[in-house]
């Protein structure tokens, strides 16, 4: 899978942000996919069918940690990689997201091409090719 094809649902309640990741991830050729809550995160990621998906742990409606068990829990989801993307930055937190299913962990404040690098390594790893 490359990044011309690959479809990544963002989910944080920040419309700023959302704006950032959209503009640095179309650049990049992906296909952007946002979610301002978690319900609607969870409506999203079980009708767009997306490659990748960025979470941030508090929003509204549903935290993220519990998007991400509802996420690895149906089997038509679980095999979608997941990326915390959080201020949360405990080792509580952390350890409880990997412990969830979360397949990376990134801190708020990021670096937009740290990111954009992890994002690639994991749908690379999806898709069988050595990143």
């Amino acid at each position: 899978m490359n990044g011309a094809k690959a479809r990544v649902l963002i989910c944080d309640d920040d419309p700023l942000l959302i704006e950032l990741m959209e503009f640095r991830l179309m650049a990049k050729g992906y296909e952007v996919i946002k979610a301002v809550d978690g319900a609607e995160a969870l409506l999203k990621a079980e009708h767009e069918a997306p490659d990748i998906i960025v979470l941030d742990a508090m929003m509204p409606k549903a935290d993220g940690l519990e998007v991400l068990a509802r996420i690895k829990s149906e089997p038509a989801l679980s095999e979608i990689p997941v990326v915390m993307l959080t201020a949360r930055k405990g080792e509580k937190d952390i350890v409880s997201a990997l412990e969830k299913g979360a397949d990376d962990y990134l801190v708020k404040p990021f670096i937009p091409e740290e990111l954009l690098a992890r994002l690639a390594r994991l749908l690379a790893r999806k898709s069988g090719k050595r990143w």
